[in-house]
């Protein structure tokens, strides 16, 4: 069963910067898509941004200039850099990676963004 698992959150103050990971259990050869999803208080699970196989890479307008997602085939893992974090970026962050026809996500980390 392949897992994902997130790390690297936590509480940053606003126009800091983090960078998550998201370590995969299999080699990301085999994901046609991967990227980072988010959920905010009382909010929906939104888009954050996506990279594909072959590197092409898409963002959310929220998040876009700020935020850099990016993978490293040899250590199976894909990457987020938040910079100039708001508080709106407040969230827990999920991982997900499309295998064929299904979606994998992971657990989630919390990141908190306070002034």
């Amino acid at each position: 069963q392949v897992q994902l698992v997130e790390s690297g959150g936590g509480l940053v103050q606003t126009g800091g910067s983090l960078k998550l990971s998201c370590k995969s259990s299999t080699s990301i050869f085999s994901f046609k898509k991967m990227g980072w999803y988010r959920q905010g208080p009382g909010k929906q699970r939104e888009f954050v941004a996506t990279v594909t196989a072959g590197g092409d890479s898409d963002y959310a307008d929220s998040v876009r200039g700020r935020f850099t997602v990016s993978k490293d085939r040899s250590k199976s893992t894909l990457y987020l850099q938040m910079d100039n974090l708001k508080d709106e970026d407040t969230a827990i962050y999920y991982c997900a990676a499309a295998l064929g026809s299904v979606s994998i996500w992971g657990q989630g980390t919390q990141v908190t963004v306070s002034s």
